[in-house]
């Protein structure tokens, strides 16, 4: 497995071209990410490698992705902005 990015890389990479985003990605990275297991922060690094029109339909529950482990982190990460 690739080497993980650091958080500054990661905070980098949470500011999106869409503000809807970047209220879900960045207190994210803040305050859930390190609960993440190593495997699911490689999801999460592939996660941000996505389209933006893709992630806004998939956390607005417009779509799915097709990729399992992608669709679990939409669900952990929208779990998470909800509690």
């Amino acid at each position: 497995m690739k080497e993980l990015m650091g958080k500054p890389r990661l905070r980098w990479a949470c500011r999106r071209g869409m503000l809807e985003l970047d209220v879900l990605l960045a207190p994210f990275v803040e305050e859930g990410y390190d609960a993440l297991t190593d495997a699911q922060k490689h999801t999460f690094e592939t996660l941000l490698a996505c389209d933006d029109p893709d992630l806004f339909a998939w956390f607005m529950g417009h779509g799915k992705s097709a990729d399992p482990e992608l669709q679990e982190m939409v669900t952990i990460i929208v779990n998470r902005v909800r509690v």
